[in-house]
């Protein structure tokens, strides 16, 4: 038995950070109901990565609403409102990513939804938080990390900002949402009420730079300044980064220089002694490493690294990952499949309970194909019948 069996997820938001929030809910073993509207659902059914389309739908869609239900409705007709509400009265957590004021149009803010269903968890996603000057700028995960700082911390130092190859933005804060929610629901196991959780994607971006804006708080206001070689920490020394070797990519940590020097056989980088210096001189050390490692192959180069403890690793791509045994060992992709039989090769849930993988088969729902099991089952027995789905 998974650990959120038996508890019911009403999910309203679209694209990514509201929808991955409600996917690991359902890995988890809670029934994620998706509130679509009829007409076209959820926004990142038409989201396209690489115009990559399966049975109608985008396979980004695919892979971040797997495992779900979808319940269509059209959240400004009378009729289909009602029946909204009764889902609400028996649900555990209602998650919703709309910009602020629209749920409250609709009726189903959190202080409204409160008095229908006092024990509910109400999680929202917003892209700059409620108050302040950006509260209704679009909560686009490039904005996002535009104007977090973010985009300063990788590339090197003449590159301009660089922004992650990732909507991180939206994939931490779905994270976060799902902290606060699991929080919520064990308090309410102790008080029997429930709670209303927020996060905004610029918040989740601010918080994941906690360790270089903590040390920009408190280093005189100085801005992280980026190697202008190799960078790969902007506030870390040399050897920090990647390497080009004679046949693909070496990365190196943390590791004194002097020594690193010795164990390479390079005289000028065991010249450099005063730990100062790898910081105050890292492009020049940086320099002098990339031209020797240039020399030999990344397999040479990790037979005397690793056997000396110096973290070090190959620079891996997706196809020389997928082929290693390391990454087979993980289990880490399953198959899920739709009613209709579209199959999809998708990630897992990373998380183990004693000991278990979390998996489903259960592929992502068509637009409203739950919609008249699951309205049949709560004009049965509401509560019952609804958790036996």
């Amino acid at each position: 038995m998974k650990p959120l069996q038996g508890l019911t997820v009403l999910d309203f938001s679209q694209f990514l950070s509201g929808p991955s929030a409600s996917l690991r809910l359902a890995d988890l073993g809670a029934r994620v109901i998706k509130v679509e509207r009829p007409d076209g659902g959820d926004l990142c059914r038409r989201l396209y990565i690489s115009n990559l389309e399966l049975d109608g739908d985008s396979t980004l869609f695919h892979s971040i609403n797997r495992n779900k239900m979808s319940f269509a409705a059209n959240l400004k007709d009378p009729d289909d409102l009602s029946k909204v509400i009764r889902l609400i009265e028996s649900a555990d957590v209602l998650i919703q990513n709309f910009r602020p004021g629209v749920m409250e149009k609709l009726g189903l803010h959190y202080e409204a939804v409160k008095k229908i269903n006092p024990r509910i968890v109400y999680g929202e996603i917003t892209g700059y938080g409620k108050t302040g000057p950006w509260k209704n700028k679009p909560g686009q995960d490039l904005l996002v990390q535009s104007l977090s700082g973010i985009t300063w911390l990788s590339g090197d130092q003449e590159q301009g900002p660089v922004p992650m190859g990732l909507a991180v933005a939206d994939m931490f804060a779905g994270a976060h949402l799902v902290q606060g929610i699991l929080a919520c629901l064990v308090r309410r196991g102790v008080t029997g009420e429930g709670g209303l959780v927020e996060v905004s994607l610029l918040e989740s971006l601010l918080d994941v730079q906690f360790e270089v804006l903590t040390t920009f708080l408190n280093d005189g206001g100085k801005a992280p300044q980026r190697s202008g070689i190799n960078n790969a920490h902007a506030y870390l020394a040399a050897p920090y980064g990647i390497y080009k070797t004679s046949d693909g990519y070496l990365a190196i940590a943390m590791t004194p220089v002097s020594q690193l020097g010795e164990l390479l056989d390079c005289a000028p980088l065991a010249a450099y002694s005063d730990a100062k210096t790898w910081f105050t001189r890292r492009d020049e050390i940086k320099r002098l490493l990339a031209g020797h490692l240039s020399q030999r192959s990344t397999a040479h180069w990790l037979g005397i690294l690793e056997p000396a403890d110096i973290w070090s690793a190959d620079v891996l791509t997706w196809p020389r990952l997928l082929e290693h045994e390391a990454f087979r060992s993980l289990s880490m992709t399953q198959e899920v499949a739709r009613a209709g039989g579209a199959k999809l090769e998708t990630t897992r849930c990373p998380i183990r309970i004693d000991g278990e993988l979390l998996l489903s088969p259960v592929g992502s729902p068509k637009i409203g194909e739950h919609t008249e099991d699951i309205w049949r089952k709560m004009g049965e027995e509401p509560e019952e019948q609804l958790m036996e789905m």
